[in-house]
């Protein structure tokens, strides 16, 4: 249980984040949470196909899945236009 709610606030802070350096790219409060939440595995994904280490702690977490969720807001605005 506490994984989750881990998960959930990591993922919030992160899709959070992200809305804010892509301004008017937000999906509100839930939206934020999915697409940081998605980022956080597309950013583990990425960082690791590419040899990249943040190292361990929950800034690395917050900077990956920003990072992720940052990749995913910018495929969605591609097909939004």
């Amino acid at each position: 249980m506490n994984n989750l709610i881990y998960v959930i606030i990591i993922g919030g802070v992160s899709g959070w984040l992200a809305g804010l350096i892509r301004s008017g790219y937000g999906f509100g409060l839930i939206g934020n949470i999915i697409v940081g939440i998605i980022g956080a595995f597309v950013g583990n994904w990425v960082f690791g196909k590419l040899g990249i280490s943040m190292g361990a702690g929950i800034v690395s977490t917050i900077i990956t899945s920003v990072i992720g969720a940052l990749l995913i807001l910018f495929i969605i605005g591609l097909f939004k236009k």
